[in-house]
């Protein structure tokens, strides 16, 4: 939102000082007798406050003129310097918290994230739809993972509970507790609210497993109800993971190509390279 306001305002600036420069010139022409050429030289000049050499004002109007330019030019033209400046500045303080962002999304794929999807992909009775839409390759193209994870948030994957191993997702979730807690309060997350959605999901489908002591003779009720839940998970960790990669591709090949060696959708993946 600032920054589209900043925008606003630099053209705001921009718009003032051209109509500033033009009325300046125009004006020294007419009031002064001068040239397009010297009519725009002594605007600048006078908006720059560097002085005049050669020529100046010499009838009254010009110098009416230079003062107006003074007062007004002046403060145009180092409102556009100043909010170029802002927009630089809060253009590389967005890349370098963008950067970070990413920084936390790949912790969480390294030491969660792909555990879930291979957990998860183990109990997609569709896999072989996913498993088409997740197969990505080297020729991918930024565009291809977007659409890629477009469509994985419009297919809507299931779970079957019957091929989850409750028992060991509980443990493993409970395990990295600590670790999505920490994610979560990384004032970064404010730049990412799917990747924050992911988390708290995740979070929730912990305490979900945590508060049932055993999952042998669950009614069907709620088996339903955590297949809702892994539901709401497996969507989301689909396009994050898909976007991250299309992250990869771009900045970091080395850790793409692992990723790629060890897709989880893939029945074949070895880190081993052949």
């Amino acid at each position: 939102m600032g920054t589209h306001q900043d925008k606003r305002r630099l053209r705001f600036y921009l718009v003032l000082l051209v109509s500033v420069v033009l009325l300046g010139t125009f004006g020294f022409m007419l009031v002064e007798g001068k040239s397009l050429a010297d009519g725009l030289y002594f605007t600048i000049v006078t908006i720059a406050t560097v002085g005049y050499g050669d020529i100046a004002p010499t009838t009254v109007a010009g110098k009416i003129l230079a003062m107006f330019l003074i007062v007004t030019g002046v403060g145009t033209f180092l409102g556009v310097i100043a909010n170029a400046t802002e927009i630089f500045l809060n253009r590389r303080e967005a890349d370098v918290r963008l950067q970070k962002l990413h920084m936390v999304v790949g912790i969480f794929f390294s030491e969660t994230g792909n555990r879930m999807l291979k957990i998860f992909a183990a109990a997609d009775p569709d896999i072989n739809n996913i498993g088409k839409l997740a197969a990505f390759g080297e020729g991918w193209s930024t565009a291809d993972f977007t659409k890629a994870a477009q469509a994985v948030r419009q297919s809507h994957p299931d779970i079957d509970p019957a091929r989850i191993d409750f028992v060991e997702l509980r443990d493993f979730l409970n395990e990295q507790r600590d670790l999505m807690v920490r994610l979560l309060e990384s004032p970064y997350m404010l730049e990412h609210e799917v990747f924050t959605d992911l988390l708290l999901a995740t979070l929730h489908l912990k305490e979900e497993l945590l508060h049932r002591e055993q999952f042998d003779g669950l009614p069907q009720t709620d088996l339903d109800h955590l297949r809702g839940d892994m539901r709401r998970v497996y969507p989301l960790l689909l396009g994050q993971w898909l976007e991250y990669l299309a992250h990869l591709k771009e900045h970091y090949p080395y850790l793409y190509s692992l990723a790629h060696r060890t897709n989880p959708f893939n029945a074949n993946a070895s880190a081993i390279v052949r």
